[in-house]
């Protein structure tokens, strides 16, 4: 799996604003617990126009104003696979402490109730700990 870092597609001013001012390091020490998530979505998801996938992403599931609830707890980046040809379009990673973990399973468990998680193809998660 590779990916890479890249620009916030669907993200705007006011809301990477938001995200940088709560958005904690990554490795952190008390952050023994990780989680890789690497997504594949579906040919109908890349079918939509920028502006469609934006409406899905944020206002009709609000996917930033979710995990801005569950910051600083849970830490997070995402790289991008689709532009290299790799199999999957995104590579998530999250880090928490073991107090957050259920924390961390309320936030998967709201985002993969959204309309946009619909056009999620395949999923693998995969859990770690330091």
């Amino acid at each position: 799996m590779r990916g890479v870092t890249s620009y916030q597609r669907y993200t705007q001013r006011n809301e990477l604003a938001a995200l940088e001012a709560k958005q904690p390091q990554l490795g952190r020490p008390e952050a023994t617990l990780a989680a890789l998530i690497p997504i594949t979505k579906s040919a109908a998801w890349w079918q939509l126009a920028q502006d469609e996938r934006r409406e899905l992403f944020e206002e009709s599931s609000h996917h930033i104003e979710t995990g801005l609830e569950y910051l600083p707890a849970v830490a997070r980046e995402l790289h991008h696979g689709r532009d290299l040809g790799e199999p999957f379009d995104f590579l998530t990673w999250f880090e928490y402490a073991p107090q957050d973990a259920p924390a961390f399973e309320e936030l998967l468990s709201r985002l993969r109730t959204t309309p946009e998680w619909g056009y999620v193809e395949r999923e693998i998660d995969i859990r770690l700990t330091r």
